[in-house]
C-alpha cells in the first residue's frame, strides 16, 4: 500500500467535522505562509493536500444531503487550483504580485473561517444526533 493510500485511509477514517478541521488548519497555515515569499513550496504542498482533503470529503457530505456546503468546498477546490496554476504570477517579485499574495492570503483566511463554520455544523449535528 502506498503512503498516499494510507494517508487517504487515515483521513477518511475521521468524521466529516474532523476532516474539515484539518482542511481549515491547512488553510490557516497557507494564510500565514503567504506572507513569506520563501514559503512557496510549502504553500503549494498544502494547497495540493487540501484539494485531496476536499476530494475525500465532498462525497460523504453529498451522501448526507449537504449539497450546498459540499458545493462550497468544490468552489474552494477551484480557488486552490487557481493558486497552483498561477504560481508564477503569484510568486514573481513585482509589486503587483505582492498584492496578489496579499489577496490570496486574505482568501485563505476567509476560507479557513468558512470551513470552520461548516465543521461546527457537523459537530452540532453529531452532538444532537
Amino acid at each position: 500500500m502506498t503512503n498516499f493510500t494510507l494517508q487517504q485511509q487515515n483521513f477518511t477514517s475521521n468524521d466529516i467535522s474532523t476532516r474539515l478541521q484539518q482542511l481549515g488548519a491547512n488553510l490557516a497555515s497557507i494564510q500565514t505562509l503567504f506572507t513569506d515569499a520563501s514559503q512557496q513550496q510549502a504553500i503549494l504542498n498544502l494547497a495540493k493536500e487540501s484539494r485531496y482533503f476536499i476530494e475525500w470529503t465532498v462525497p460523504d457530505m453529498v451522501k448526507k444531503d449537504d449539497i450546498d456546503q459540499a458545493a462550497e468546498l468544490v468552489d474552494l477546490g477551484r480557488v486552490l487550483t487557481c493558486w497552483l496554476f498561477d504560481k508564477e504570477k503569484i510568486w514573481s517579485d513585482s509589486t503587483d504580485n505582492l498584492e496578489t499574495r496579499t489577496q490570496a492570503s486574505s482568501q485563505a483566511q476567509q476560507w479557513s473561517q468558512r470551513v470552520s463554520e461548516i465543521s461546527q455544523t457537523y459537530e452540532r449535528s453529531v452532538s444532537n444526533g
